[in-house]
This record gives structure tokens, C-alpha cells and sequence, in this order.
């Protein structure tokens, strides 16, 4: 049986060095894959559950000249919850020792580095020195004391020797054994010419002594240590950076909780001692310690650390809570559920623990190139050596050049330029809600071609909503009227049962007022629409509505009861009640017969529906459900209900288009209803009546196309979301979605596919960066330190070699921590381009038209109720006639942000009822309900910034 364990590894350096860690791991038998992370010092390996196995791993690694130890969790071991932070914060801890350690070496380098650099070089430049280094009587002195200044600086860096000689003579050299040789070769030179000096004054050839001492390479093998040693140190702090979001994440889980006693007496207790099952109090102001079920009290809770939503959640009796929440007001107590590893503060971290931990396919290049770079540059060393010894140009000079080559190599670099830019990558995302489960998925979605999006609760809300509201005059009397309105507003001549005719100006203020509300729906106001704003008759129909449709579990009537509900309407008394399989219902209220069902229980009830049917088709082709109201025999109104788009998902499809990805929407549903619903999003092509095993068959055939993303939320979009190059699964949706995806939204908000799609690009361009930055710094400076440019007058000594080796790797770091920039896509360009209705996720006004029941279409002939002078009038709302049409030629824009600046401007004129801006014909078509002279709207687009004329 399969196992998987996680080593922490030690002595590794540069990419060479995790190269033959992973190649000697993958050597060991019973071992099945594994996995080194250079940036982490860890190993995840996967392995035949042997125990012998994980022992022999240790064996060959410490063979291979490294220490690979299994890791265990002393809280697993200790039997208890473990911390989601447990291992990240080991990691942590061990970084910052290594961090203080590193610093401690650089100071001591420093401070013997620097007299040795001026004792060595101060002549060279005038310095004053002491009388007893001067004079051919102190040589032996100067050489000597140069000798005493550069062992410290050995010692405390000695690791680099003890480590590179090492994995040198196990035949896997890295880095350090490119620094090692260096520096040692420039050391022995040096005492060589301590002897030679020495060999020079005792036989009197005081010239002889001179030239030797001119030959110390002290200097040089104290600063490639104290060089190399500042560049790790700030290689150190700067890696410290790239799991900032990690240790970020863990950070926002409370350390302590207070739990309620079985006595009810409270006490304050850290979070790791609390058990599933204990009670624990929440006051204002204080953070959810783990997830639970409020079972006393009500808060409002600020869940933006786990979804991103801004908006703090109400949470009464019942309602459950995420740990690391922050209860913003109110108190409560609440039952823990899921403590330590178990919560999804901890499911975060571990996810992003792990996208960290593994490898993009891209590191294939880095790590066949690391496992033979430092064999070849310590071979390029000797070729350089014995070339120079060739042409004449003596010991100094030559080895000079090879000491060169070696410290300038940088294997590291190649090393951290792929998992730096992971790490930061992911740890980015997990901070704005998106979770990448591995590295290849974060590669593989800078690619995607096409992202198919599920319908029905990936697109669309899941639930339907009450979208329209239409009401026949005269169909109720006052009392029933009165008994509707529960704000309280009162019937009147023109109200439920009484004149059938209206007088114009009081059918024009019903007909403003109904506006008035369905904009702010539309619009998606916070607020309850408060009774006040409503009509009597509408709250009257509404009354009978609620109050048949509450007695009834449909999902279709839930949502009626509660568009009633949120307007403050009042259930009446229902009797012989009734649901009619297939039909709808039927029930006496307030002793009034009601029907409500579909267009078939109408005609088995004989209803006259005829001047309702063009409106009920309009409406149907919509895409919405349309439930009739009858009273007493007479058809009273309609409910148009829709599983609404969700606010922003137009504005989302809109930017991935605008990125050049194709949309596709997939759904069970029926043609129709998928064809309005694409209308109101806007996705490219759409694919109804797909049942859930045929969704995965159409991913299949779309990837003959390209790179295909899949985005769902349910159980039967697991094999889709599988089957999928990038499978993205909605935070909100079942377990088995989001175990089957490769991204999990946490927000279930489509605008994050962009953004993380966006991430993906980010992230692979700056790792490209990297590569390159990594590969071309090799490729240029290995053969100038050889000696290549010598005739151009261009050399590069030791020192000079080593301070380009360490910039090398904290330039790559550093670029990846750019990444630490990066925020999601804000729909910046195409948001603002859209009408408020489309970024809401309702269809403009000046595209849907506005409620009608007597609306058949012009090809259906059908005379309007009201038209034709019918004593049934039906409450409507007539759209502003559009008189003229005005196009502009618009010069200066350069971009979408362009298109939407001209198109705010010319919609902020009274009279434009819709501007309609093209960026490749650079032009704006106005429709107007009035006449607006030329030069308003001209006006209007310079004021904006660009230039314009009307051209029609």
C-alpha cells in the first residue's frame, strides 16, 4: 500500500545538490516517486509503506553526502489535535535559526575580512600602513599576519568546505564544493608563497622574496567566503519573504479560547487543548478560534480572511462558523466541530503547504541542466588553468582565471528561479482566495485555450429568485387589499376592486413607482424594499401569493415566500389547501378560491390566460418559470422566477474574453433557457442538455482544440472537472468537486477564474525571468572569468567573481518576490465597460424590456388588452421610445479602460438612453429617447479626454 512520508533534508546549497538528492531517493527500492524542495530543505516521498524503506532513503541520502530525516509531528506523536501550523512553523523556526546563524558568520567575516583587505591592498592605494608590515625585512610579517587574519574567516565558514569536499568526493559536487575549491586553491597558493618568501630571505634573494609576496591570495579567499556569505545572507532573507502569505494564513488562527465548563463557569484556555464537543464563548471584537455551530446568541462575523467577502455574515442560532472568522459585533457561543488539522484555516495551509512542496514541469529544464553544471564548470576550470599555463602567462595568472570560473558559476540561481516564484505564486493566491493544489496546475493554467463553465451554480445563483412581478387590475376587493399591506397602505378607487379604469395620472405614478423597484432589485439594493415603496394592488396580489405558496415545500414557492417576506407582506388565512401533482396549487384565502400553477392548470380550471400568453412567452424565452394566479375564476397575475446569473459572472466571462479565452457554457438544461441565460452573460458558445456523463465526453473533444479549463461546483461535474486540464472548482460547492479540481475558489465568485488564470501568467513569466536571468548570467560570465575578453583588457579576478556569483542569486529571489505585488483582476477595463444591470447579472433594461402580461409579440398579431380598451388593465411598465440614433467618430482611445470612460460619458447625458463604443471602428452610437443637440455630445468626449465628431 501506497504511503507518503515528508523528509527534511540538510546540506543541500544550489539546484545540484536536490538534483542528486531526488536521483539517489528515486534509486532506493520500494521507493515510488519523490520530490525535492530546495527552497523548503524538504523531501516528499511516495513509497511502498515499508519502514525498512524510509530507513534505507536516510541511508543513500547520507551516503549521497546529505542528512534526510522523516519528519514526525510532536503533536501527531503526542496523540493530540495536531496545529495546522505545525509544520510550516517548524520550518519557520529553522529558518530563522539558519537566518541568525548566517548573520553571525557574515559579521565575523566582515571584521577580519576588512583588515586583511587593507593590510593586502592599502599599499595599491596609498593607505598608510604600520612601519613593521613595511620594508623587505617585514615580508615574512606582512604574509604571516595576512595568513593569521583569514583562519577565522575560514572557521566560521567552514561549512562550505566541509560540505563541498564532502559531496565532491561522493561524486555529486555543488556549489559549495565550487566555493571550496576556490577558496581553498587561493589559500594553499598563498602559503606556498609564505614559503617561498621564507625561502627568499634565508638565501638572501631579497627580489625572489618580493615577487612572492606579491603573489598572496589571502585577500582573495577571505572575500569569496565573506561575499558568498553576504549573498546568502540576503538569498536568506529574501526566500524568508516568499512564504510570508503562508505564515500569514497561520497567524490568523487565534492562540487562545475561552470555553464554557460543564459547572457554566468560563475560563480561558490555548486553542490547541480544545476538543470537538467543548462550548466556547465569542464576544465583539474577538476571533472564531475553530469551526463550530452557533448555539446561543447571534454575532456578525467578518469571514473575509477565508472567502474574501468584504461583507460581515450574519450568524444566528444553527448557523456555522469558520475558525480564524472575527466576530465584528454581537455575542455567542458556540459548539467546536473541527479543531487543529481539521479545520479549513488548516485545509488552506496544508493545500498551499503542498502546491509549494511540488514541481512545475518547467523544472525538468533547470534540473537536467543543475545535475551536470558543476562536473562541467569545475572541468572548464582546469581546461582555463592549463590553456593560460599553455600560453606563458604563469601560476598567478592562471590560476587567477580558474578560481574565477569557479566562483562566478551560480548553479543556485537555476536552483531558486522555478520554486521562488511558486512559492510566492501560490502563497498570493491562497491570500486572495484562490487555492492551487499543485505547481503543474499553476503552470498548466497560463495556457488555457477555453474554460467551460458549469451552469447552475457556477454561472447562475443554484436557487431561483422572483424576477418579475405582474399584476391585473381589479381582481381583489379593499378588504383583501387592506389585509395585504402590511406597511399599512391603504385601497383606493383605483385599487383591488375598484374601478377597473384608472386615471391616467394616478396610472402613471403606479407605473414610476413599479420603476422604481425593480431597478433597485436589478441593481441589487441591500435593502429590503420596504412596503412604503409598493403599490397597494401588488402588495394585495403578493398577499395571496405568500400565503398559498408558504403552505407549499417547492423550491419555486420557497423563493416566492421569501421575495414576499422581504417586503414585509402578510399571510392571510388559507383553507382547503391542495397541491395538484404536475399543476401548482389550490386553496380558499381569506375566502377567496386561488389557483397558482403553470399555463395546464389554468386550462384545466378554465382560466382565461389569452392576454396573458405573449407576455408569459416573452418572459419563457427568457429563460424564466412563469407561475399564474387566478381569484375566483378570473386570472389575477404572474410570477416570472429565474435561477439568476450571480452579480458579477458577465463581468468575469467579459474578462476572460477580453484576456482571449473562449467561454463555453455546459448545462443540463434545456435550449431555451441556456440560450437566455448566455444573452444575459455573454459567454461565446453554449452546450444545453448535456446530461452529467456526457460532460465529460464534451471536455474530451474540446482539448483537441486547446488547453481546456473546467469550472463546476457539483458532484456531477467531478469526472469533467478530472477529466480537465485545470479543473476550478467553486469554494462553495460539494467536497467531491473541489477534491477532483486542481484551483479551488474560495469565494465561489467567477471573477476569480480570471485572476487566476492571471496568477498563472504572472507566475510563469516571472519564472521564465528567472531561467533566463539564471541561465544567460552563466553563460556570459563563465567565459569573461575564463579570460575570454583578456585581449579586449577585460579580466574579472576572484573577488569581483564571487560578488557576481552572490548578486546572481539575489536578483532571481529578488525577482520572484515581485510577485508579492501581484493582485487579482479587478475587471478594471471590462467592468467598467458594461451597463451596472450586466455587472449585476440582470439583463440591461434597454435589452429586456420591462414586465408585460399583455405582451404578445408583433408577429403573433394578438391585440393588447389595454390597447384594444379591455376592462382587465394590467399594471406595465412602458420602455423610454428610442427617437434617433447619433454616431461619433472618437479618436484617442487606446484600450477597453478607453472604450468605458467614452461610454460613461455619453451615458451621463440626459436623453442617451444607451452608447454603444467600438475600439476597432473608433467609434460611439447613441440612442436617444430625446433630441440632444451635436455638440453635447461632442462635449461630453472631449471633457473625457479624446477627441470626437458626429459623423451621422
Amino acid at each position: 500500500m501506497t504511503q507518503r512520508q515528508t523528509f527534511d533534508v540538510s546540506g543541500m546549497t544550489c539546484a545540484a545538490c536536490s538534483a542528486r538528492v531526488e536521483k539517489t531517493t528515486s534509486g532506493v527500492a520500494g521507493v515510488e516517486h519523490a520530490v525535492v524542495n530546495l527552497l523548503k530543505n524538504s523531501m516528499e516521498v511516495e513509497y511502498d509503506g515499508n519502514p525498512a524503506t524510509l530507513a534505507a532513503i536516510s541511508a543513500a541520502v547520507e551516503k549521497a553526502g546529505y542528512g534526510a530525516v522523516p519528519r514526525v509531528e510532536a503533536a501527531a506523536a503526542a496523540g493530540a489535535p495536531s496545529s495546522p501550523a505545525s509544520p510550516s512553523a517548524a520550518r519557520e523556526n529553522a529558518a530563522a535559526k539558519e537566518a541568525a546563524h548566517v548573520r553571525m558568520r557574515l559579521i565575523v567575516s566582515f571584521v577580519f575580512t576588512i583588515p586583511l583587505f587593507y593590510l593586502s591592498m592599502g599599499h595599491m592605494f596609498g593607505w598608510p600602513l604600520p612601519a613593521f608590515f613595511l620594508g623587505h625585512e617585514n615580508m615574512l610579517t606582512f604574509a604571516f599576519t595576512q595568513f593569521l587574519l583569514l583562519l577565522p574567516v575560514i572557521f566560521v565558514n567552514f561549512k562550505f568546505f566541509r560540505v563541498g569536499f564532502k559531496t565532491l568526493f561522493h561524486g555529486s559536487p555543488n556549489m559549495d564544493s565550487l566555493i571550496a575549491l576556490g577558496s581553498t586553491a587561493s589559500t594553499v597558493y598563498g602559503i606556498v608563497a609564505i614559503y617561498r618568501i621564507g625561502w627568499g630571505m634565508g638565501h638572501g634573494d631579497v627580489d625572489f622574496a618580493h615577487m612572492a609576496a606579491m603573489d598572496l591570495y589571502f585577500e582573495s579567499a577571505a572575500m569569496i567566503l565573506t561575499l558568498i556569505t553576504l549573498g546568502k545572507y540576503f538569498e536568506a532573507r529574501a526566500k524568508g519573504k516568499t512564504t510570508d502569505a503562508i505564515a500569514q494564513l497561520m497567524d490568523l488562527s487565534p492562540k487562545t479560547a475561552i470555553r464554557r465548563n460543564v459547572d457554566g463557569a468560563e475560563e480561558e484556555v490555548p486553542v490547541d487543548q480544545v476538543r470537538p464537543g467543548d462550548i466556547l464563548i465569542v464576544r465583539a471584537g474577538a476571533g472564531v478560534p475553530v469551526d463550530g455551530v452557533v448555539i446561543e446568541g447571534a454575532g456578525t462575523v467578518d469571514e473575509s480572511v477565508i472567502t474574501g467577502e468584504s461583507v460581515p455574515v450574519e450568524k444566528g442560532v444553527g448557523a456555522a462558523v469558520t475558525g480564524a472568522t472575527v466576530n465584528r459585533t454581537g455575542w455567542f457561543a458556540m459548539r467546536a466541530e473541527r479543531v487543529g488539522a481539521d479545520t479549513v484555516l488548516a485545509g488552506i495551509v496544508r493545500m498551499v503547504d503542498e502546491a509549494t512542496s511540488s514541481k512545475a514541469p518547467i523544472e525538468k529544464l533547470a534540473d537536467k541542466i543543475s545535475g551536470v553544471f558543476v562536473p562541467v564548470v569545475i572541468a572548464i576550470a582546469l581546461i582555463t588553468f592549463i590553456i593560460w599555463m599553455f600560453v606563458g602567462a604563469g601560476v598567478a595568472t592562471a590560476l587567477s582565471h580558474a578560481i574565477s570560473v569557479l566562483v562566478i558559476s551560480c548553479p543556485c540561481a537555476l536552483g531558486l528561479a522555478t520554486p521562488t516564484a511558486i512559492m510566492v505564486g501560490t502563497g498570493r493566491g491562497a491570500a486572495n482566495g484562490i487555492l492551487v493544489k499543485s505547481a503543474e496546475a499553476l503552470q498548466t493554467a497560463h495556457g488555457v485555450k477555453t474554460v467551460v463553465l458549469d451552469k447552475t451554480g457556477t454561472i447562475t445563483k443554484g436557487a431561483p429568485e422572483v424576477c418579475e412581478v405582474l399584476v391585473v387590475k381589479g381582481r381583489c376587493d379593499s378588504a383583501s387589499s387592506a389585509a395585504g399591506c402590511a406597511g399599512g397602505v391603504s385601497s383606493s378607487a383605483d385599487g383591488f376592486g375598484g374601478a377597473h379604469k384608472a386615471s391616467s395620472a394616478r396610472a402613471e405614478q403606479s407605473s414610476e413607482l413599479f420603476v422604481r423597484v425593480r431597478t433597485a432589485e436589478r441593481l441589487g439594493a441591500a435593502e429590503a424594499i420596504q412596503t412604503s415603496q409598493v403599490d397597494a394592488q401588488t402588495l394585495a396580489f403578493l398577499s395571496l401569493a405568500y400565503s398559498l405558496e408558504k403552505r407549499s415545500e417547492h423550491p419555486l414557492a420557497q423563493a416566492i415566500v421569501a421575495y414576499a417576506e422581504a417586503r414585509g407582506v402578510a399571510a392571510q388565512e388559507v383553507e382547503a389547501f391542495e397541491q395538484i401533482p404536475g399543476g401548482g396549487l389550490r386553496g380558499v384565502v381569506a375566502g377567496r378560491t386561488c389557483l397558482a400553477g403553470n399555463a395546464r392548470l389554468m386550462g384545466e380550471g378554465c382560466i382565461d390566460i389569452a392576454g396573458a400568453e405573449g407576455g408569459a412567452r416573452r418572459l419563457a424565452d427568457e429563460g424564466k418559470t412563469v407561475l399564474f394566479f387566478a381569484v375566483d375564476g378570473e386570472l389575477a397575475g404572474l410570477i416570472a422566477l429565474a435561477d439568476e446569473p450571480k452579480p458579477r459572472s458577465a463581468a468575469a466571462l467579459a474578462e476572460l474574453s477580453h484576456m482571449g479565452i473562449r467561454t463555453v457554457m455546459l448545462t443540463g438544461d434545456n435550449e431555451r433557457t441556456a440560450h437566455a441565460i448566455q444573452k444575459r452573460v455573454g459567454t461565446d458558445d453554449v452546450i444545453a442538455g448535456v446530461l452529467p456523463q456526457g460532460k465529460e465526453e464534451v471536455i474530451r473533444d474540446l482539448q483537441k482544440q486547446g488547453t481546456v479549463a473546467m469550472v463546476g461546483d457539483g458532484v456531477n461535474d467531478a469526472p469533467a472537472l478530472a477529466r480537465a486540464d485545470v479543473g476550478i472548482a467553486i469554494g462553495a460547492g460539494t467536497d467531491i468537486a473541489i477534491d477532483s479540481a486542481d484551483i479551488v475558489l474560495m469565494k465561489s465568485d467567477l471573477v476569480d477564474v480570471p485572476a487566476a488564470i492571471s496568477l498563472s501568467r504572472a507566475t510563469m513569466r516571472n519564472i521564465k525571468q528567472n531561467l533566463f536571468w539564471a541561465l544567460i548570467y552563466n553563460v556570459i560570465c563563465i567565459p569573461v572569468a575564463a579570460g575570454a575578453l583578456s585581449f579586449a583588457g577585460v579580466t574579472l579576478n576572484p573577488m569581483i567573481a564571487a560578488a557576481a556569483m552572490s548578486c546572481s542569486s539575489v536578483c532571481v529571489v529578488s525577482n520572484a518576490l515581485r510577485l508579492r505585488g501581484w493582485k487579482p483582476v479587478m475587471l478594471g477595463e471590462v467592468a467598467l465597460a458594461l451597463e451596472p444591470d450586466a455587472a449585476s447579472g440582470a439583463a440591461p433594461a434597454s435589452e429586456a424590456g420591462v414586465p408585460t402580461m399583455d405582451g404578445p409579440s408583433a408577429e403573433d398579431g394578438d391585440e393588447s388588452p389595454v390597447s384594444a380598451g379591455h376592462s382587465e388593465e394590467m399594471q406595465t411598465v412602458k420602455p423610454k421610445e428610442i427617437i434617433m440614433e447619433k454616431k461619433l467618430s472618437v479618436e484617442g482611445m487606446m484600450c477597453q479602460h478607453c472604450v468605458a470612460h467614452v461610454k460613461k460619458a455619453l451615458e451621463g447625458i440626459e436623453g442617451v438612453e444607451e452608447a454603444v463604443v467600438d475600439l476597432d471602428s473608433n467609434s460611439a452610437t447613441t440612442k436617444l429617447s430625446a433630441d440632444v443637440a451635436d455638440q453635447v455630445l461632442v462635449d461630453a468626449i472631449v471633457d473625457a479626454g479624446y477627441e470626437a465628431k458626429v459623423v451621422e
